[in-house]
């Protein structure tokens, strides 16, 4: 995968950069795993906004991705390598043998005309291959990790995302996650082997404001430039600092504060990642 450099022939192209998407091979979806994608605006389902500054962006279709990987035990082959617009990473589309097709993730490495498989018990340690944690050698880079067994991929699904099986220890193994904190999960869990593909993502420079309006984000106003009523940070005579520690709009602390509050997973924490 390329990344291209625009001419500035505008002042928007100026800096920009952007993919060359050569390992697409098709841009039409698979019909029969696509539905309609409505959008919340950043507002709950009392009309509430709970996410600021979300709005717009362009209109899109859901491709359903398979995070189970739970049909095991049946080979796959590789047909197509698809752009989604719901995600950082690249999506493949996987023809199983008894015909029935469905999207993954992408690993990096895998092409068209490669085969996978999902499996409980033993399978080769290849890009793709989804297996039981218990039956990943320790050292494996994983990606698209169960948290609970059978609820499906939560953990490193992002483009470039990647997680080191550090150990094993009873029921429990200990992966090291993208952020280099050290969790325990269960063996039993699922997790993909091999790191997820467009690890350029992060090196793209979007160029201009309006693109990322195009994808849903709307412009993000300093709490400095509005008014005392509006912001804890508001007010004052000519430009200031704020005159305090800085906070959220509700007056949460925003550098360095700790806002986990989840005592009931902590033990589950072998190693934080500050």
């Amino acid at each position: 995968m390329g990344i291209k450099v625009f001419n500035p022939i505008t002042p928007g192209l100026r800096g920009k950069t952007g993919f060359t998407f050569e390992e697409l091979t098709t841009d039409k979806p698979y019909k029969k795993l696509v539905r309609k994608l409505n959008k919340s605006g950043g507002r709950n389902n009392e009309g509430h906004i709970t996410s600021r500054f979300r709005g717009g962006g362009h209109k899109r279709k859901y491709r359903i991705i398979d995070f189970k990987r739970n049909k095991l035990d049946i080979a796959g082959v590789v047909e197509t390598v698809e752009y989604d617009p719901n995600r950082t990473t690249r999506i493949s589309l996987i023809k199983y043998v008894d015909g029935e097709r469905r999207y993954i993730l992408t690993p990096l490495g895998v092409k068209v005309g490669d085969q996978i498989v999902s499996t409980n018990g033993e399978a080769e340690i290849s890009p793709g291959n989804s297996l039981l944690l218990k039956n990943i050698p320790v050292g494996t880079i994983i990606h698209n990790i169960e948290y609970i067994s059978g609820k499906g991929a939560q953990i490193a699904r992002t483009a470039g995302a990647s997680a080191t099986l550090m150990a094993k220890e009873g029921k429990y193994a200990l992966v090291k996650m993208p952020s280099s904190e050290v969790r325990k999960i269960l063996v039993e869990c699922r997790a993909t082997i091999g790191q997820l593909g467009n690890v350029e993502h992060g090196n793209i420079k979007i160029g201009k404001a309006g693109k990322t309006r195009w994808l849903g984000r709307r412009g993000h106003v300093r709490g400095t430039v509005m008014n005392p009523v509006d912001h804890p940070h508001g007010g004052g005579e000519g430009k200031t600092k704020g005159g305090r520690h800085p906070v959220s709009p509700w007056g949460q602390p925003t550098k360095g504060y700790k806002t986990r509050r989840n005592k009931r997973t902590d033990k589950f924490i072998v190693k934080r990642r500050k």
